[in-house]
């Protein structure tokens, strides 16, 4: 017999009754039932209940044994009686009567107990993640993240992809968020950079002439820690094609995309055909780019019912400038006093002086808009606003104005924040879509110039004549995000692939070509050796399994994550270095200003 187990601790069945066993494993918990002990023991496979009697030779060591001590157990299988079989365990129809216990490890008290799972602060939990992976919930998502990995790779092999691997050391990029920096011993006074993704590497592949790649690939960025991101680094399924159209890059990646959830929806509905939702439409349905589709609330503008109204907050705002807008966010059922207080107070404490409404009471053509809006613009406007949102009895509308530039995100967190509230978001659905057209460039406000709204890699619609003719912040662009219940889970484009597009794309936004040649040279000398049309996409694994298991944070998805100040607690990084390693690298530590 092997050393430590002829079986798992989740293997044995009633068909093993009478055999003779080995397990290994974890003491889960212990249980003395009048001198008659049970030790759940459990691996990574499952928990087998243990019997130890006063009569066993393995009784006494059974007696001293303790939560989370690594033991062999010897015995043989026995059916369990009908009245104690345990239909929540796959092993619940056996048990093992113990005959030898041998303590392979054992345990002192513990920091952070596993059985039973209760809650523990996040900051012993990180610091004792070995402890905490054992954990049921948290080691079944860490096996089901393993499992999310291994379906994408067969989806995308089954899509004609090839994985290749890109390099990790490379060179910094003045583009997108603060890079992760290595100095390099060799070169005195020069540095590597961790990729925050292999945008480069990957386009490059294209232009080798290969065709369909694909990596499950590491990105690391130095930005401060975000809800939706974990800090440092992160995964991703990062994807490139050659000869292709945005419509090629969307039929290669739905099956896949949608093939994901449907393999861990448990039964859920998945999005078939993905709607495409124009950038500029969805932040003004949704005040959205990643809008909660499972969310039925679409807003509308209306401004020309306010005009000239007796409501003279709103009025007057309209009457002062041709960019002011009213949007109204239908709340079907919302249609009390109470609820819309609770909304105006949630509005109070996002910052906002408050959030007009009004609320609809009667029947046919009887019913009646309240509240002091209502009051204001009077009965006639207050239908014209019903009608245009198809509300009635028992119903309410919420008002946001301003610049839509400024309160979207606002409008867009109402919106979400009502159906929440109201019950009207079907939790149990995977509800996916594209946003497309998203703007070339945006105005950079801190510094007062044109700058790269998304990939600068990207291609502008229009082209050349486009970027030479049109306003810069009227440009579209053939980039594309892919989003699934309020959560950006990919973002992609066409890729510019002729070099006097990239020239003046960069041109435009600040970037002269001596810069170019210096921090892309390599991208730049390949694009004027033909470079075929090409796009592609990445999509962030870490969010993909945060909504695949039904969590909240990606800290609960990732085997050894760090906290939100960017600090591994288990492993003690960042750490100081010695002044030996520091004159090896040409490096001396300057001490932030106090």
């Amino acid at each position: 017999m092997h050393r430590y187990r002829s079986h798992t601790c989740g293997a044995l069945r009633a068909e093993h009754v009478e055999q003779e066993v080995r397990l290994s494993g974890w003491v889960h918990r212990v249980r003395d039932h009048g001198g008659l002990l049970f030790i759940d023991l459990r691996d990574h496979y499952g928990i087998t209940q243990i019997v130890a009697d006063p009569d066993s030779p393995a009784f006494s060591i059974a007696e001293s044994v303790r939560s989370e001590w690594c033991i062999r157990i010897d015995g043989s299988v026995r059916a369990r009686t009908p009245e104690t079989v345990n239909p929540q365990l796959e092993t619940g129809e056996i048990e093992i009567f113990a005959q030898e216990i041998e303590v392979l490890s054992d345990a002192p008290e513990l920091p952070l107990p596993v059985f039973n799972e209760p809650d523990y602060p996040e900051d012993v939990r990180l610091k004792y993640r070995f402890l905490d992976l054992r954990r049921e919930t948290l080691h079944d998502t860490i096996v089901t993240r393993s499992a999310v990995v291994r379906r994408l790779r067969d989806l995308m092999h089954d899509q004609n992809f090839t994985e290749f691997q890109t390099p990790i050391l490379t060179a910094s990029s003045p583009e997108g968020a603060r890079d992760f920096l290595v100095p390099s011993r060799i070169h005195p006074g020069k540095f590597y950079a961790l990729p925050q993704a292999p945008q480069q590497f990957k386009q490059l592949i294209m232009m080798a002439g290969f065709d369909r790649y694909f990596q499950i690939a590491p990105c690391f960025r130095d930005e401060d820690p975000r809800a939706d991101r974990l800090p440092g680094e992160f995964y991703q399924l990062d994807v490139e094609l050659s000869f292709v159209t945005q419509d090629d890059v969307f039929s290669a990646m739905e099956p896949v995309m949608r093939g994901i959830f449907e393999a861990f929806a448990d039964g859920k509905p998945v999005t078939q055909e993905f709607p495409r939702i124009p950038y500029k439409e969805a932040m003004r349905k949704y005040g959205s780019d990643k809008p909660d589709l499972r969310n039925p609330i679409i807003m509308e503008e209306v401004t020309e019912h306010f005009a000239g109204s007796g409501f003279k907050i709103f009025a007057n705002m309209i009457a002062s400038d041709p960019k002011i807008e009213v949007w109204a966010i239908p709340a079907r059922t919302g249609g009390s006093r109470a609820f819309c207080d609770r909304m105006n107070s949630w509005a109070q404490g996002e910052g906002q002086p408050g959030l007009g409404y009004i609320f609809f009471r009667g029947a046919g053509e009887a019913i009646e808009g309240a509240g002091p809006v209502a009051k204001n613009i009077g009965e006639e406007r207050t239908d014209a606003i019903r009608n245009q949102l198809g509300l009635g009895d028992g119903d309410a509308i919420f008002f946001v104005a301003g610049n839509p530039k400024k309160f979207a995100d606002f409008a867009g967190a109402a919106r979400q924040r009502v159906g929440i509230d109201l019950n009207l978001v079907d939790e149990d659905r995977f509800e996916l879509a594209w946003i497309v057209d998203f703007p070339m460039f945006e105005w950079n406000e801190d510094e007062k110039r044109v700058d790269f709204s998304h990939n600068p890699f990207s291609m502008p619609q229009g082209g050349l004549e486009a970027l030479e003719t049109e306003d810069p912040l009227t440009i579209d662009a053939y980039q594309y995000d892919v989003v699934c219940n309020g959560f950006e889970i990919g973002s992609g484009a066409i890729r510019n692939h002729r070099p006097e597009i990239m020239k003046k794309a960069f041109d435009i936004a600040g970037y002269g070509e001596d810069v170019l040649e210096e921090k892309f040279g390599g991208m730049l000398r390949a694009l004027q050796f033909g470079a075929p049309p090409h796009g592609g996409m990445a999509a962030g694994l870490d969010r993909i399994v945060m909504l695949v298991c039904g969590k909240k944070n990606l800290r609960e998805v990732t085997m050894f994550p760090m906290n939100q100040q960017a600090e591994d607690l288990l492993m003690g990084a960042p750490s100081e270095v010695t002044p030996v390693q520091l004159r090896d690298l040409s490096i001396r530590i300057i001490p932030p200003a106090k």
